[in-house]
């Protein structure tokens, strides 16, 4: 018997509803998810695990330069005082911030194993060491200068920066990925020194919109490099919505092999892409026999990246190689921007470039405010002890005497004086050496110093040109740190265009050349033999199933299928079924109805003309081109009413028409009645007073009218031979010469 559950005593009970209880505690998570964890501030561009992390190496004195200590000793700090969920999580985003593949400006620096491009993870928090970077100090610069507010910590016996100084553009320059309730955030890396020239931009144009900055910002700037492939419009409209996504290309450059010979070699690979994954996916691909045209693949990486693929033969076009890799695999990968920030730390907003520069330039005025009224403070207090100081300089042996024959010497000092109750305290707290003559002169001198900086401070308070003048001088020290003629500060991701390929020629890339038989039965069901096949006799079908179609093609070629419901669907022969077996029903491939039945299916050629009819015998003529459709849902191409329905489709060989209707009588007028049109619902082509259209035919007169019976033996009727057929479009006809096949179809197949 399980445990009897005691109600509660009647007075305890509280009635909640559970919609009001859920909706609630759900937003109550979803703000802690947002505020908490998931999105960046704007000022400082870090998380807080990422901010508690800094303040927590700060205070373990971890500065640049600094010894290492163990990242067991940062991980216990930073989760026993500001951070109280796992030390694994903690110790992730330690990692990320030192890995120099993932950030572009590390934050920093660690010894040990923190991981590697081919995506092994880092070592366990007990082997590796670490300390700030540079990058680091510039973010917590200040932060002892009252430059920010601090709160209480979680259990609050301690105070937590609510966030960092920021002397450097970390927001943009690092960029930040984040998953929270309802929203997320993905910006990329940028160029700290291209960030900086923008941000001079907007000192001096306050009104400056982002599409403005974009000759100092031309796009992201990736720690593993590779090649931006948009279009500059493309990359200015993300930029000013904070919405969007780049192309990104690996960086490849041929090899000579000799002998006319050669491999590609690449040397830089998408950001957040693993090395190890891409090279076992393109061998995959090769196993799959999906990349023809590549031979090899091998990684010859040491501290560089350096992955070689050799080409199936010297023809082998590198260019038309790669494009098909790019289609395939990493290699080209698309990053997301989406720009979703808390401005001034408290309000969930997607910002453009320009107004994420700015949120970090006010927040570098108000720590430069900060921080000047702190130092003025400091001054303040300092020249009250110097005058407290003189004092007593100026009358030492009354001083002396009153603190040695007074009990209590501070008031006395204070009364006699008129000293404050600070400058009291500094006198009595004075040591003896500082009696000596020298020191009077050093506090005047010190004195001096501290008014005129006084001045200066003040001056700089109530002036904000001079504020925004001493923080463009501060962003320069930064960009002078960062500078394109630094190892760490030049560009590596370049920009570039895709090469224009006729997209026929990627897609022959994609799949190895084989010729191939596509039959297609009555009920449906569709497969590729391989090879052309001459006989098929041969060919098995399901019971009460038979062949309807069959034709020639590759396995790098794409089938037109036209429905009774007037729509044209496209299949890629490669993804078709193979031999063995009845294959599958066409339905797996495409979406058509379950009524619609199949009226003809062919190879795709490119450049054909089309006449197409409906059973009530309307119809036009189409261009091929017009009939490849782009999506399972087919193209709609003859309009059809419910009880009506396409019937035949031929290709246009003369400029002479045939129509014959299912009550065998024929028709023969000019192809130029009929008009040419991508889509519609067409003319009348032969008027019938009961039944409709069985078959159209396109002929040239110098040649005849043919067809083919049922035995497959071809007959053919001369132009003179049809005077009595020929009329215009929409006559009813005559009936279908001697001889003509009782099915009343000319045989023709497409």
């Amino acid at each position: 018997m399980g445990k009897r559950l005691i109600p509660p005593e009647r007075g305890d009970v509280q009635e909640i509803a559970l919609r009001e209880a859920l909706e609630e505690r759900y937003l109550a998570y979803a703000l802690s998810t947002i505020m908490h964890r998931a999105l960046p501030d704007a000022r400082d561009g870090l998380k807080p695990v990422h901010r508690r992390i800094l303040y927590g190496m700060r205070l373990l004195r971890l500065d640049p330069g600094a010894a290492f200590k163990k990242s067991a000793k940062i991980v216990g700090d930073v989760m026993g005082n500001f951070h109280p969920h796992g030390d694994q999580a903690i110790y992730d985003a330690l990692v990320r911030l030192a890995q120099d593949f993932s950030s572009r400006y590390p934050l920093i620096d660690g010894q040990g194993n923190f991981g590697n491009i081919d995506g092994d993870n880092a070592a366990a928090y007990r082997y590796t060491e670490a300390r700030m970077t540079e990058v680091a100090r510039l973010l917590l610069e200040g932060i002892d200068e009252d430059a920010v507010d601090f709160r209480p910590n979680y259990d609050g016996l301690t105070q937590e920066p609510v966030v960092l100084p920021g002397a450097f553009p970390n927001l943009l320059a690092n960029g930040s990925q984040g998953i929270a309730v309802g929203m997320a955030t993905a910006i990329p890396p940028h160029n700290a020194a291209e960030l900086c020239d923008a941000a001079l931009y907007l000192i001096g144009h306050k009104r400056a919109k982002s599409r403005d900055l974009m000759p100092f910002v031309p796009g992201p700037d990736f720690p593993t490099g590779g090649i931006v492939v948009d279009d500059a419009a493309a990359i200015v409209e993300a930029y000013a919505t904070g919405r969007g996504s780049f192309r990104v290309r690996a960086r490849w450059a041929t090899e000579d092999q000799g002998r006319g010979s050669y491999s590609i070699v690449i040397t830089e690979i998408p950001w957040l892409v693993q090395k190890s994954r891409l090279v076992e996916k393109i061998a995959e691909l090769l196993n799959e026999r999906k990349l023809p045209l590549v031979a090899d693949v091998r990684d010859e990486s040491a501290e560089d990246i350096r992955l070689v693929i050799e080409p199936k033969s010297r023809a082998v076009d590198a260019t038309l190689l790669m494009e098909s890799l790019f289609k395939l695999t990493e290699l080209e990968s698309r990053i997301p921007l989406n720009m979703n920030v808390l401005v001034k730390g408290r309000v969930p907003k997607v910002v453009g470039l320009a107004e994420a520069l700015r949120e970090w330039l006010d927040h570098r005025r108000d720590v430069l405010i900060r921080r000047t009224r702190h130092r003025l403070a400091a001054i303040e207090h300092r020249l009250e002890v110097l005058g407290g100081y003189l004092v007593a300089y100026l009358n030492l042996d009354k001083v002396i005497k009153i603190i040695r024959t007074q009990d209590e010497p501070k008031p006395v000092l204070m009364r006699t004086f008129k000293l404050t109750d600070v400058q009291a305290d500094a006198i009595l707290n004075m040591r003896l050496r500082n009696l000596r003559k020298l020191e009077e002169m050093e506090i005047r001198s010190e004195d001096k110093e501290l008014r005129s900086e006084r001045t200066n401070l003040k001056k700089l308070l109530g002036s904000e040109p001079e504020q925004w003048k001493s923080i463009a001088a501060q962003i320069k020290e930064v960009r002078t740190l960062f500078g394109p003629k630094t190892e760490i500060g030049r560009r590596r991701t370049a920009f570039g265009e895709a090469p224009a390929h006729d997209a026929a020629a990627i897609e022959e890339a994609l799949v190895e050349r084989e010729p191939v038989t596509v039959v297609v039965s009555e009920k449906g069901w569709i497969r590729a033999l391989r090879g052309h096949l001459g006989d098929l006799s041969g060919v098995a079908f399901k019971a009460d199933d038979a062949m309807k179609f069959a034709f020639h093609a590759e396995t790098t070629s794409k089938c037109l299928l036209l429905s009774t419901n007037g729509r044209f669907y496209t299949l890629d022969v490669s993804k078709l079924p193979g031999g063995r077996g009845h294959g599958e029903p066409v339905r797996l491939f495409i979406d058509m109805e379950q009524d619609a039945d199949i009226v003809g299916v062919f190879r795709h050629q490119g450049g054909r003309r089309f006449l197409i009819a409906s059973e009530q015998g309307r119809g036009f003529v189409v261009a091929e081109d017009e009939c490849v459709a782009n999506t399972r849902k087919g193209k709609q191409v003859l309009n059809v009413k419910p009880k009506d329905g396409a019937r035949a489709l031929t290709t246009i060989d003369g400029e002479l028409t045939a129509v014959i209707g299912e009550n065998r009588k024929m028709v023969v007028f000019p192809l130029n009645q009929v008009p040419e049109m991508t889509r519609g619902t067409g003319v009348r082509l032969q008027r019938y007073r009961d039944g409709g259209l069985s078959d159209i035919a396109t002929f040239a007169g110098k040649e005849g009218l043919s067809w083919v019976d049922t035995a497959g033996r071809t007959f053919s009727m001369t132009l003179k031979e049809l005077s009595d057929w020929r009329g215009n479009r929409a006559d009813a006809g005559r009936l279908a010469p001697k001889g003509f096949p009782k099915s009343n179809s000319f045989g023709r197949r497409l």
